[in-house]
């Protein structure tokens, strides 16, 4: 029997595969992008509380109160968009429920969905499940500008939502202001949802600044905004997300989230107020750690061979291995983690061609110090060893 033709194609996420891979090869995982360090103590504690001496039932659907009120005033603080907590915001079993939860509930049949390319590969997926049709904007030259041109092209008269990702995961782009004007007008003029997910918002370097697209003139009428504890606060299991935006918008979220998980798990919602309402210094501290992370692995990539564009944001360098000899990304994913010891994700993954992302390679560097250096010392080795990648009989896969 054959599944329904809306379900995704492969039945294992690449990023499961390839931390299968480094489990099998002994591999630095610069793959999956999950930090191997706890989350701050704060959060251990308030969990740890909470499991002992709280609530094990059902949480509401729509999330505890208390984590709704910390998120309505973290989105006050930091991007000064004010948003009614009982009606206008929704906790989810991470940012990817509701980021599936908010197409399930707002895109129909034959609907299309704009985004830019490279995207997360959760994007597609959930469209497509939802009866709708993917539609990509290429993000332009190596710093990966989003056009508005480009994005004006790709809308039809069938055109629903515009979903973006700002900080962007693979590419590491934050959106600047004159590109989220860009796509304000394109909304208004078509009248389109607007989709955001903004799990890396803390993450971004460089002494720039995250802008919400909800928080430019015209915009929160018409934009969900999709945050996460997950890669803030290290806790990328706890899956603990959430969806703010218009009340209407936020109800049918809800409406369809209660049939997915219908409810996420309360202790860990009780930690996740006790991250948002940590000092500022937590947050500066965490990006300038993991800037000095992402520098440290942007020098061992280059002088390994690789071309890098330093990301602004988030967990991850997106390499162009074409000086490398690559033209295969996925097939030079596997020959690295078994020559090289480093795993990394294959950048077709990112890409409605495959081909399109051949050359390209994903690396995380929400790694401990020691984690990246071994990696960096062993990338270090490649040039040395590009000629046995292009030997034929070097590249059998690893089974």
């Amino acid at each position: 029997m054959q599944p329904a033709r809306r379900t995704p194609g492969s039945p294992y996420s690449v990023y499961s595969e390839m931390s299968a891979l480094a489990r099998r090869t002994g591999s630095v995982n610069l793959g999956q992008g999950f930090p191997d360090w706890n989350p701050p103590e704060p959060l251990l504690a308030a969990a740890s509380h909470a499991i002992s001496h709280g609530d094990h039932q059902y949480p509401p659907v729509r999330g505890l109160p208390e984590l709704r009120r910390a998120v309505s005033a973290d989105l006050a603080l930091r991007c000064g968009i004010e948003v009614d907590p009982e009606t206008e915001v929704v906790i989810t079993a991470g940012a990817t429920e509701g980021l599936t939860a908010a197409i399930l509930a707002l895109v129909g049949e034959g609907d299309e969905v704009v985004f830019p390319e490279p995207f997360y590969d959760a994007y597609p997926a959930a469209v497509t499940m939802a009866g709708g049709v993917p539609v990509t904007v290429p993000l332009t030259g190596p710093d990966y500008v989003l056009d508005e041109a480009g994005l004006a092209a790709a809308v039809s008269p069938r055109t629903r939502m515009i979903l973006l990702n700002t900080p962007n995961n693979p590419t590491g782009r934050v959106l600047t202001r004159p590109e989220l004007d860009a796509v304000a007008r394109t909304a208004a003029a078509h009248d389109l949802i607007v989709l955001v997910d903004e799990v890396y918002e803390h993450l971004v370097y460089d002494g720039r600044e995250h802008l919400s697209p909800a928080a430019v003139p015209g915009m929160r009428s018409r934009t969900l905004t999709v945050g996460s504890a997950a890669k803030t606060f290290s806790a990328t299991g706890w899956k603990v997300g959430w969806v703010s935006g218009p009340a209407e918008l936020v109800g049918a979220v809800a409406r369809v989230k209660q049939y997915l998980s219908f409810a996420t798990q309360g202790p860990l919602q009780t930690a996740v107020v006790a991250g948002l309402n940590l000092p500022a210094s937590y947050f500066a501290d965490l990006r300038g750690a993991m800037e000095r992370r992402r520098d440290l692995l942007c020098a061992g990539l280059t002088a390994a061979g690789f071309a890098v564009t330093r990301p602004e944001g988030g967990y991850f360098v997106l390499a162009d291995a074409s000086g490398l000899g690559v033209t295969d990304a996925a097939d030079y994913a596997d020959w690295l983690a078994r020559h090289g010891k480093v795993v990394a994700i294959p950048g077709g993954t990112y890409f409605t061609d495959a081909r399109s992302g051949a050359h390209l390679l994903r690396f995380a560097f929400c790694k401990t110090d020691e984690a990246l250096r071994t990696a960096v010392a062993r990338l270090s080795g490649l040039r040395d060893i590009a000629d046995a990648y292009r030997a034929p009989a070097s590249r059998g896969r690893t089974p």
